[in-house]
């Protein structure tokens, strides 16, 4: 059966994604070393969150598309989460369980796909093309499987850059929380040629 192109609301403006919470900090000033001390503690705070969720939001913006959303990430084990897509309305767009070896996709017509791809399926059924094998650690602030990467002055990331079969994903960190410890961004965007993907997580809860 083919498959069909899951249609989004697109009515969340992308200004709400342009807010900072006072919570927050840019990671302005001098870049510092990645191999500093100080850089290797934090990493390893991260490293150390086995379990966490945030919600905020979500804009895909490509030659071909733009969608608006809001989102809630869940992490339960590090090949275990759960995304959910909502509309402004409340209602779900899209829900995404990944766990080892499956991921099933929910449609907002409640039509049920399971692939043992998250990535390929959710670009295949929505037409995004969305990092969520390396997203799940760039959205805590970790670098994944890059070395490409520079730190803000307070030894967090600022930037990093990761190609993988020849498709280069750049990301950027324009804020952080500082009300949690560590300290987890609160504003990044993802570009990759044309295509751009911008996270604005309202809250944290990690342990």
């Amino acid at each position: 059966m083919p498959q069909r192109k899951i249609s989004f609301y697109r009515l969340l403006p992308l200004a709400t994604l342009l807010l900072a919470a006072c919570s927050t900090t840019p990671p302005s000033g001098p870049a510092t070393s990645p191999t500093s001390p100080q850089w290797r503690q934090h990493e390893q705070q991260l490293q150390q969150l086995s379990q966490f969720q945030t919600r905020g939001a979500f804009a895909y913006i490509s030659e071909k598309q733009k969608v608006y959303a809001r989102f809630f990430w869940q992490q339960t084990a590090p090949e275990r989460y759960r995304l959910l897509l909502t509309n402004p309305l409340g209602s779900t767009e899209l829900e995404l369980v990944v766990q080892p070896g499956v991921t099933q996709l929910t449609d907002n017509q409640g039509k049920r796909y399971v692939s043992d791809n998250p990535q390929e399926m959710i670009q295949k059924l929505t037409g995004m093309a969305i990092p969520l094998d390396s997203l799940r650690q760039w959205i805590l602030g970790l670098p994944g499987d890059t070395t490409d990467f520079t730190l803000d002055d307070k030894y967090r990331l600022k930037q990093l850059t990761y190609t993988q079969a020849g498709v280069t994903w750049t990301v950027d960190y324009q804020e952080y929380n500082i009300q949690v410890t560590p300290a987890l961004p609160s504003r990044m965007e993802l570009s990759q040629g044309g295509q751009r993907i911008k996270l604005k997580m309202d809250n944290w809860t990690a342990k």
